[in-house]
């Protein structure tokens, strides 16, 4: 997608707008300063200053008898309230492998791809193309320094098509995680890929921030 410059909209212009709309929804960005070995348990805690839910921590250890289907989970997310119209558009690429697409409109229309293969559950999104990195190798080595600071996400080099290669960062859990397990994978790695975009703004371009 192309936006009014011409060029094609990156997860910067995705960050912009997941701020814009966490602003008009009365919420403050407040830097912390904790302890590394506390990095994974931030995200549990910012989920539930956001809203009231659960103990999220005990949620991802459970497991459901039945393995999901990428059907199945569409059928289940649909009916969810983290995923009404008004938050979220989803869509079921009826492929080889069918594909369940994600637009979060929270999260500045970001879109995230999820497939059911086996015995895990693949959520992931693009980042940014090859061609928007400046000094590769450099911010290779970077990304594997810090891409543990992400919880719960990896970032991985994938070819989309067409000889062109793209940073991805994805999440996988299993296939017999609770709902409520993959809600808050969908939700964390939106959150991360707008953290990565704070993180690694210095090697991207068009990376201007709002």
């Amino acid at each position: 997608m192309s936006n009014s410059k011409g060029r094609v909209k990156s997860s910067a212009d995705y960050q912009r707008e997941f701020r814009q709309r966490m602003r008009n929804q009365g919420l403050v960005k407040k830097e912390l300063w904790i302890r590394p070995e506390n990095a994974p348990q931030l995200p549990l805690i910012e989920a539930r200053l956001r809203r009231v839910r659960e103990d999220l921590a005990s949620e991802l250890t459970e497991l459901q008898p039945e393995a999901w289907t990428t059907e199945k989970l569409y059928m289940a997310l649909s009916a969810n309230e983290h995923f009404s119209p008004a938050k979220a558009k989803l869509e079921l690429l009826d492929e080889e492998e069918p594909v369940l697409v994600i637009v979060m409109k929270d999260y500045g229309h970001l879109p995230m791809y999820i497939s059911v293969m086996s015995e895990q559950i693949v959520v992931e999104s693009i980042l940014w193309s090859v061609k928007q990195v400046k000094n590769r190798e450099e911010f290779n080595e970077r990304v594997l320094r810090t891409h543990k600071y992400f919880p719960l996400s990896t970032m991985s080099l994938e070819n989309l098509g067409e000889g062109e290669d793209f940073y991805c960062m994805f999440g996988a859990l299993s296939s017999r995680s609770i709902l409520e397990s993959i809600i808050f994978e969908i939700e964390t790695l939106a959150e991360n890929i707008m953290d990565a975009v704070d993180t690694y703004s210095e090697f991207l371009l068009y990376s201007e921030h709002a």
